[in-house]
């Protein structure tokens, strides 16, 4: 059954997200937002619905002609993450870098801008960004006492806000090619798709807002409501919530070498990023090569197979730190206990992004993107052009929990909108549409980059979500506002100044609030 004109197909995803936040258990309410979605698309037939659920899951690995290689791809990446970072620490480099790290890096703010500024470098996906850098800078923040939730913050403020205004990335790429059907849909000869993209960047005022709130945050210790409480937490020695168990990519109880080196923790990750960058360009070539194109870098990302450059690279790093271990003479034990452990930690994250994955086709198929995106149709003034495409993006990412898809159905609607009302709004109305995406993704629950920069800084996904909360909120308000300047207005430096102004407004309020939560967190744990 079709439910695009129908305001139940938000039915399912509003469900998923209440009931994860309230309840805080993502696998029963992403179950259930699946099982009745289901439901809905079958017509509340108990057999068919039945039936379906096998399909569904049967799909995320045989889509019924092939291997579903994505998926495929992506897990087995997740898992070599996992029994490389046991493996890591079996060899005492996890503790050898601690310790480099406590003798150059002097305070807590450091480790943190470490971490963002390792966010920055590592630009070319969202994926391997959360998972990279997590993994990275996680033994450094844990030496200061920083909690896993400002980690999995500083993770998430600098993957996918990077990534979307990074033309050398993969978003970067599929976004132009995107924006490529729609320059030649509606006859812009004045623009192409990279100069296009180029020019949106400074217009993206969610990305810049919220990663210059970011730096302040880290900088100035800007912490309210749970993020308030998640510090005080962990400068009493509890890095997460213990009282939830183990979060995702947590290791205990492995033993560590004595021989261990900066070299065991930092030479297989080199390798993986020089291996993941190699071969993403490798598969692209091919891809271009197979369809007589030349090689641009551009062209290049946008054909790479990323998914499989990762899990091929995560599977040869893998490989490498075993040899590396057996010639520093850990013994065998060790090695296996470490792999099995590793794999065993990442089976949380697994198993939620295995679902999110089944209620997002759940969810296209219920077309409730499409809804959302109806709601722009009708008269308005142009005006509203801006902020108008950057809430139903919102409204999309967060209901359907991917950026990408958001991207593909919405931008073509701002795209029809500037058009008919204003095409001096065109830029504007499509950066509206990126920004309304990341900030949608930022906030879901079910979103699968919120929940790898929860599993890569070892964070339990939910107290990721709500830490993260309040900061996405406010970086959204300020880019609303500065939407709306640049719809009235027609500035783009306009819309900068509001944006520049409502950070600083932000900061000043946070500043406040922030010696309040400090306050009450101690009383509370009085």
């Amino acid at each position: 059954m079709s439910y695009a004109d129908s305001a139940l197909s938000i039915l399912p995803p509003l469900v998923a997200i209440t009931l994860a936040i309230v309840t805080r258990k993502v696998l029963i309410s992403l179950g259930l937002g699946i099982l009745m979605g289901i439901l809905m698309l079958t017509n509340f037939s108990l057999s068919g619905t039945f039936f379906e659920v096998i399909d569904r899951a049967t799909g995320l690995v045989w889509d019924g002609s092939e291997l579903a290689l994505w998926n495929i791809y992506t897990v087995s990446f997740l898992l070599c993450m996992g029994a490389l970072m046991a493996l890591i620490s079996v060899s005492g480099g996890t503790r050898a870098l601690a310790q480099w790290a406590h003798q150059r890096i002097a305070s807590a703010r450091d480790a943190k801008l470490m971490t963002i500024f390792l966010g920055l470098i590592v630009f070319i996906d969202d994926y391997f960004n959360a998972l990279l850098v997590g993994n990275v800078a996680r033994p450094v923040t844990d030496h200061y006492k920083i909690s896993r939730e400002k980690l999995a913050y500083c993770i998430d403020s600098t993957s996918a806000p990077v990534c979307v205004i990074s033309p050398i990335s993969t978003w970067g790429a599929y976004i132009m090619s995107l924006l490529a059907g729609i320059l030649v849909a509606n006859e812009v000869v004045e623009y192409s798709a990279l100069s296009a993209f180029v020019s949106m960047i400074p217009l993206n005022y969610y990305a810049l807002v919220s990663f210059g709130l970011l730096l302040c945050v880290a900088v100035m210790r800007l912490d309210i409501g749970p993020m308030a409480s998640a510090e005080y937490r962990a400068q009493k020695g509890k890095l997460w919530d213990p009282s939830k168990g183990l979060p995702p990519g947590e290791d205990v109880g492995l033993p560590e070498a004595e021989t261990g080196k900066v070299f065991n923790f930092v030479g297989p990750l080199l390798l993986l990023v020089a291996l993941v960058v190699g071969l993403m360009m490798y598969s692209g070539a091919s891809g271009l090569a197979a369809n007589g194109e030349a090689f641009t870098l551009i062209g290049a990302l946008e054909n790479a197979d990323g998914a499989w450059a990762m899990a091929t690279s995560g599977i040869v790093t893998v490989a490498f730190t075993v040899a590396l271990l057996m010639v520093q003479g850990v013994p065998t034990a060790h090695i296996g206990q470490a792999f099995v452990k590793g794999l065993q930690s990442m089976l949380p994250a697994v198993y939620i992004l295995l679902m999110a994955w089944t209620i997002a086709g759940v969810i296209g198929d219920l077309e409730t993107g499409k809804y959302l995106a109806s709601l722009a149709s009708g008269n308005l003034p142009s005006a509203f052009v801006p902020v108008l495409a950057f809430l139903i993006a919102a409204a999309a990412a967060f209901s359907t929990g991917t950026s990408y898809g958001t991207f593909a159905i919405m931008l073509p609607i701002a795209a029809n909108m500037a058009f008919h009302l204003d095409a001096e709004l065109l830029m504007p109305a499509m950066a509206a549409v990126l920004a309304g995406g990341v900030f949608g993704d930022h906030c879901s629950p079910i979103s699968d980059t919120t929940i790898l920069s929860s599993t890569g800084s070892g964070c339990h996904h939910i107290d990721h979500v709500a830490t993260q909360l309040p900061y996405a909120l406010l970086a959204a308000l300020v880019s609303m506002a500065s939407y709306f300047t640049v719809g009235l207005t027609g500035s783009l430096l306009a819309g900068l100044g509001v944006a520049l102004v409502g950070l600083v407004l932000v900061v000043l309020v946070l500043r406040r609030l922030a010696s309040t939560s400090t306050q009450g967190s101690e009383k509370l744990a009085h």
